[in-house]
């Protein structure tokens, strides 16, 4: 398992790659499937303009609750591994913000876990969003449904 803040661009699929190696040197021929979600900024949001926007975190605080949702999955799929990747900081329409990706013996696992990493992480990971619109900057609220 592994999981990261950056506060720096990032290639998703190339840090799938990397990771991917390293983990066939582990686990070579032990998983049927690898399910991932990759996520990006938008240039819009409930209605706005976005041109920019932040994201800050509450360094350690922010880990601690990720690596709690990943274990959650462990417990409730038979994951092999989880690569979790999050961007902090500034961020410009379609910069990755987050790759999840999951290893598991089946398809249905990956997928289950996958998904749930992911609506956990929106909806209980603390993170805080600043976005800069054509009207303005302001601190998004809430987040939009998935």
């Amino acid at each position: 398992m592994r999981i990261e803040l950056r506060d720096q661009p990032f290639a998703p699929l190339i840090a799938l790659a990397d990771y991917q190696a390293c983990l066939d040197e582990r686990l070579s021929g032990q998983y049927g499937a690898t399910a991932i979600f990759i996520g990006t900024m938008r240039d819009f949001n409930e209605g706005d303009a976005v041109q920019e926007m932040t994201l800050e975190h509450y360094p350690g605080m922010t880990e601690r609750q990720l690596h709690h949702i990943v274990e959650a999955a462990f417990q409730n799929w038979l994951l092999l591994d989880v690569l979790v990747i999050h961007r902090v900081g500034a961020l410009q329409p379609s910069d990755p913000i987050v790759l999840v990706a999951v290893w598991s013996v089946h398809r249905a696992a990956a997928f289950a876990a996958c998904r749930f990493i992911m609506e956990e992480l929106k909806s209980k990971a603390p993170f805080w969003k600043r976005e800069n619109t054509t009207t303005g900057s302001h601190w998004v609220e809430h987040n939009t449904p998935g």
